[in-house]
């Protein structure tokens, strides 16, 4: 080869790699087993190419789309049946991919490349899968209270606390265990106290998408279980607060009428 023909060679290539724009990554939040939509733009012409890849071990394809159609015979298994293009927006240069049922084995970095006569672009999407907190469950048995919630994800933290705030040792249980899903199904029991004080038990199970709250309300002669309120704010829970009070004092008033 001479001189003259490398430096042509390397003419092209740095041309080639000019035309290939790659965009800073994109964070997604999808959650379980719903749709979700990884976004993708691109300067539309003629003779467009699509093609999305999961940046994971052996660069599974996702979705491919040229010659004006889906070309899915390459596509991994695993995600036949649930990809689909915005083929009516393909023109107006949207490449954004809707994959449906969303898993956890979903989650990670997805490329989007695509090629017109303008040049190349690729496109990267960080995917995250959510299974909120949906119902948290308690149960007394003897001396102890459970909480429980099945079909989080990620890893779920479970804590107790007491309204008023106490100095007891809150004596408590959990366990943790994964699903062939990997969603997470978590418990805890709790000791109760043998104090005469009234108090509040909460267990509260967090995510980094929602939280929700459990109350055991104990005075020294019994126990009532009151419903859960999802996703507290402050002031919600201390207006819940205001009416335990309330209640709790009526019947108490209540008794010394009769």
């Amino acid at each position: 080869m001479t001189l003259q023909r490398m430096s042509r060679l390397s003419c092209v290539l740095s041309v080639l790699l000019l035309l290939t724009l790659t965009t800073g990554d994109t964070e997604v939040s999808c959650v379980f087993m719903e749709s979700c939509i990884l976004p993708c733009s691109f300067q539309y012409t003629a003779d467009i190419y699509i093609h999305w890849i999961q940046e994971t071990e052996g660069h599974p394809p996702v979705h491919s789309f040229y010659y004006n159609k889906d070309q899915l015979g390459l596509q991994d298994q695993f995600f036949r049946g649930r990809t689909s293009l915005f083929k009516d927006q393909i023109s107006r240069g949207n490449a954004s991919l809707q994959l449906t049922g969303v898993e956890v084995q979903d989650q990670g970095r997805y490329r989007c490349h695509t090629s017109t006569m303008r040049g190349n672009k690729d496109s990267f999407i960080n995917l995250r899968v959510d299974a909120p907190v949906s119902k948290v469950n308690m149960e007394q048995v003897g001396n102890r209270i459970i909480c429980s919630s099945e079909g989080i994800y990620p890893k779920p933290d479970l804590t107790w606390s007491t309204s008023p705030p106490s100095n007891l040792n809150l004596q408590n249980q959990s366990s943790i265990q994964q699903t062939e899903q990997q969603l997470y199904n978590i418990s805890s029991s709790l000791i109760l106290s043998d104090s005469e004080t009234d108090l509040i038990y909460i267990c509260t199970i967090s995510t980094r998408k929602n939280w929700r709250r459990v109350t055991l309300f104990k005075t020294s002669k019994h126990f009532k279980h009151f419903l859960y309120t999802n996703f507290f704010s402050h002031y919600n829970f201390m207006t819940f607060l205001f009416i335990v009070f309330v209640s709790y004092h009526f019947s108490f008033y209540q008794c010394f009428r009769l």
